[in-house]
C-alpha cells in the first residue's frame, strides 16, 4: 500500500484514461461497485467517469485519502489494483 498521498496521485496520473472497477464503502455494510474510465487527476482529488448503461451518474470524484484509508479500492481493465501499481 502507498505510504503517502503524493504516491498515489503520481500512480493514478500515469492511468489517466484507462477503464477500471471501484469499489467503494457506501456505509453501513454496503459497498458500491461502479465501472468507468479514470478522467482526471487533480490536487485532492481524482475523478471517474461512469459507465451510462450501469449507473444514474456520470461521474464521482474520490479523494487520494479514500484510497489511502482504503474505503476506495481500484482495479485498472488489466488486472492491476492501484497497490500494483504504486509499486511499479
Amino acid at each position: 500500500m502507498a505510504k503517502t498521498l503524493i504516491e498515489i496521485k503520481q500512480g493514478l496520473e500515469g492511468h489517466v484514461g484507462k477503464r477500471l472497477k471501484l469499489t467503494a464503502n457506501g456505509g453501513r455494510r454496503k459497498t458500491i461497485e461502479r465501472s468507468g474510465i479514470l478522467a482526471e487527476t487533480y490536487p485532492s482529488v481524482f475523478i471517474v467517469e461512469l459507465d451510462q448503461e450501469e449507473n444514474a451518474f456520470e461521474r464521482v470524484s474520490y479523494s487520494y485519502a479514500d484510497v489511502l484509508t482504503e474505503t476506495v479500492e481500484l482495479r485498472f481493465a488489466d488486472d492491476k489494483n492501484i497497490a500494483s501499481v504504486l509499486e511499479q
